[in-house]
């Protein structure tokens, strides 16, 4: 019997260790669990983070855009408005102007009241062309519809079809912008 209380004895020691291993293999199968399982986690945070800091630069990049699309916007309205901000006084001054022409194309025998004309003229005058007011030249070019308004036509010997022949009332522009288009006669 003896044989077989040592058989029994090993069998039960063999027994012993395959549960100590099996104890002892556990926690480490457990912690190589739990390791994979925080990787992956930790992984699906990183893709999280990685979409929210994509998602804040798109953000970031359309933000930028209409700042700089709206400071763009403004510049040119400020530029505009630097470029034609006497326009519509402009506009107010131009049948001044030519109330003075006509009182200058009238005969008078009074020298000092035509000169004292003459000098409103000249000074109102040089003062739009400061800001930028001039006259559309218009006698003898020929027609355009951007800068003329054509109020009658005639046939003149000598003369092309489309030229102006005559100027019926003067027209102006505001540096590159028209105020008033010159009234004309034109040639058939």
């Amino acid at each position: 019997m003896s044989e077989e209380m040592k058989k029994e004895t090993e069998q039960e020691e063999a027994a012993a260790e395959e549960t100590e291993e099996a104890v002892s293999e556990s926690p480490e199968a457990e912690k190589t669990d739990d390791k994979d399982q925080t990787i992956e986690e930790l992984n699906k945070q990183i893709e999280k983070l990685n979409g929210d800091v994509a998602k804040l630069k798109n953000e970031y990049a359309r933000a930028y855009a209409d700042t700089e699309n709206t400071r763009r916007r403004l510049q040119n309205e400020f530029e505009q408005l630097s470029k034609y901000h006497i326009q519509k006084f402009a506009l107010e001054m131009l049948p001044v102007l030519d109330n003075c022409e006509r009182a200058l194309a009238q005969e008078t025998s009074d020298e000092a009241y035509a000169k004292g004309v003459e000098m409103i003229y000249n000074q109102l005058k040089g003062a739009l062309e400061r800001e930028g007011v001039t006259e559309i030249e218009a006698l003898n070019q020929p027609f355009d519809g951007n800068w003329h308004q054509a109020l009658m036509s005639e046939h003149v010997e000598g003369t092309e079809p489309g030229i102006v022949i005559q100027v019926l009332q003067k027209g102006y522009k505001l540096k590159d912008r028209i105020l008033r288009a010159a009234m004309v006669k034109v040639s058939e």
